[in-house]
């Protein structure tokens, strides 16, 4: 900590003990009382403004308000014995009957507007009934949008019927920053055993079947995740959330200033099997990457959601908040007051995806001296690939599922906005990739870059499989490569845009026969439900998209 902190706790200090320990006032209790409540006005109004002035970081503050409070009375009245006595009976207390202390167990499911939802059951019943009969849900729950919690019109979702909620107890983990707590996945199904059609863990397994029993295939996805973490300060009795900070991509100092918080993420996910290839700072103020390795899609997608579960609560933790949203609104609050939106035009955050196709352990999506095709790929990988690529506007109903997402996905701001595909090409919301240690000629992966973090990751990755399997089923192959900035084509009519609004995926989508067959019509209905109402909702209410930052 800096000089000057120690040089307030210092002033702060010896302010309390004269307000709390003169001779005139030792005899009368409410002077004690007055004494600790201006000693921590004092303290909130020094602290909060070396916060606001960055001298401070919010972690640092907390420090100082032990330092001054907690520690100092223990020394200065010599109760470190008897607190330490008292923590331990309080300990005792709270022991369950669970072995390792684990007080909850939290079953998360995600519904079509991609919330994450928890039910959170005591740890004796979760092991005792739960852990093989679930629990029950409202078969609704997959008709919510992220501004109401009942059904959307025309998903076909009533308060009428429950399915249950059962755990897959191959992805639970206890919880890095709630140790008394564990977390589990969960599949919805009808009945134990038996699959509910609207669920998405279960769409996507069941599509990777068909590509596995059809092709002997595997799709391999490693997602990139961009977001962004801001702070609450106070300005002229106003609270405000900004950038926590405003360097720019890659910046060491910015990285410097949030590692601490970045190295207690990384550290949560090694203790879930979850690995990091690398993370930074992005281009837009306060805004960070963190790479996921590659793994099966349905692993890909659990681990996905786990990171975003991981980074918003140890970001809260540290007195953050991390969003995920494809363009953020800043909000300024007047305490006890009204919102008002400050509009941040910075780029946006996307949920990058880079797909790979396995057969028997080896990647078959790169090309060999058995199957390449001119672009560096296998014949089959250019097929799946161009399957992917034809029903683009379609699959971008399930990746870029708000109308928020559309602001991202706009020209020159690498986020993908025509309908083309590029080698190595960033501005192409597809492009093969050839990392280190590839030969040249070949690409080991290609990228989708209007995936964003307010998608079901299972459905998303559900209808790209789905995509795949037409184009290796009807052998198609892709156009010609664009090597420069499509937008420089915007003219040529062999590159249009991708839907510019959800208005437009979500019509691609209603006639894409293909799509609808592979997912399940009810799925795709219910789902155009949800992204219907979320696109007239917030048209309607243009304010709304800023409370969607504590969300995503």
């Amino acid at each position: 900590m800096c000089r000057s902190t120690f040089i307030t706790k210092a002033n702060l200090v010896n302010s309390l003990h004269l307000v709390m320990f003169s001779s005139d006032g030792y005899a009368f209790p409410e002077t004690f009382f007055l004494g600790a409540k201006r000693a921590r006005e004092v303290v909130f109004s020094v602290l909060s403004t070396a916060c606001d002035d960055g001298d401070l970081t919010l972690p640092e503050a907390l420090e100082a308000v032990e330092d001054i409070f907690r520690r100092n009375s223990l020394q200065l009245y010599k109760l470190h014995d008897v607190v330490q006595s008292s923590i331990s009976l309080n300990k005792t207390s709270m022991i369950t009957s669970h072995p390792d202390g684990i007080a909850f167990v939290r079953i998360i499911w995600i519904d079509a507007s991609a919330q994450h939802r928890c039910r959170v059951i005591p740890v004796r019943r979760f092991y005792e009934v739960v852990k093989n009969s679930g629990v029950g849900l409202t078969m609704a729950s997959m008709g919510m949008t992220s501004f109401c919690d009942g059904p959307a019109d025309g998903t076909n979702l009533t308060a009428v019927g429950e399915i249950r909620l059962v755990p897959d107890l191959t992805t639970k983990y206890r919880i890095p920053w709630a140790s008394q707590e564990e977390m589990v996945l969960a599949d919805m199904q009808i009945r134990p055993g038996e699959a509910w059609e609207y669920c998405p863990r279960n769409c996507l397994r069941r599509l990777s079947k068909i590509l596995k029993d059809e092709f002997n295939l595997e799709m391999n996805a490693g997602f990139e995740n961009e977001f962004y973490l801001l702070k609450n300060v106070i300005r002229d009795g106003k609270e405000q959330l900004v950038p926590f900070d405003k360097t720019r991509y890659c910046s060491t100092s910015a990285f410097d200033a949030a590692s601490p918080m970045l190295q207690e993420v990384n550290s949560a996910l090694e203790s879930m099997d979850i690995s990091v290839e690398q993370l930074h700072a992005e281009a837009g103020q306060g805004q960070f990457e963190l790479s996921l390795g590659h793994k099966d899609s349905g692993l890909a997608a659990d681990n996905l959601i786990y990171v975003r579960e991981v980074i918003r609560s140890i970001a809260t933790k540290h007195g953050l908040l991390a969003t995920f949203l494809p363009k953020y609104l800043i909000i300024a609050r007047f305490r006890f007051t009204c919102f008002i939106g400050i509009a941040l035009d910075d780029i946006g955050s996307g949920s990058h995806v880079h797909l790979s196709l396995w057969e028997s352990g080896k990647n078959v999506f790169m090309g060999s001296e058995a199957s390449k095709t001119r672009h560096g790929m296998s014949e089959l990988g250019e097929k799946f690939m161009a399957g992917v690529y034809y029903h683009l506007p379609s699959i971008l109903a399930f990746t870029a599922p708000l109308p928020n997402s559309y602001d991202r996905i706009q020209p020159n701001t690498w986020s993908g906005a025509y309908h083309c595909w590029g080698k190595e090409n960033r501005e192409a919301p597809m492009r093969t990739a050839c990392p280190p240690g590839v030969p040249g000629d070949l690409v080991s992966n290609f990228e989708i870059k209007c995936f964003d973090g307010c998608a079901n990751p299972y459905l998303g990755l559900a209808s790209i499989i789905a995509a795949g399997i037409d184009g290796l089923r009807r052998n198609l192959s892709l156009p010609e490569p664009i090597e420069t900035n499509p937008s420089d084509f915007c003219h040529d009519s062999d590159v249009g845009r991708l839907p510019k609004e959800l208005q437009e995926s979500i019509g691609a989508l209603s006639q894409d026969t293909v799509l609808i067959e592979f997912l399940g019509e009810q799925l795709v209905n219910a789902v155009i439900g949800v992204r219907q109402a979320e696109d007239y909702y917030y048209r309607k209410n243009k304010d709304a998209v800023k409370e969607l930052i504590y969300q995503y």
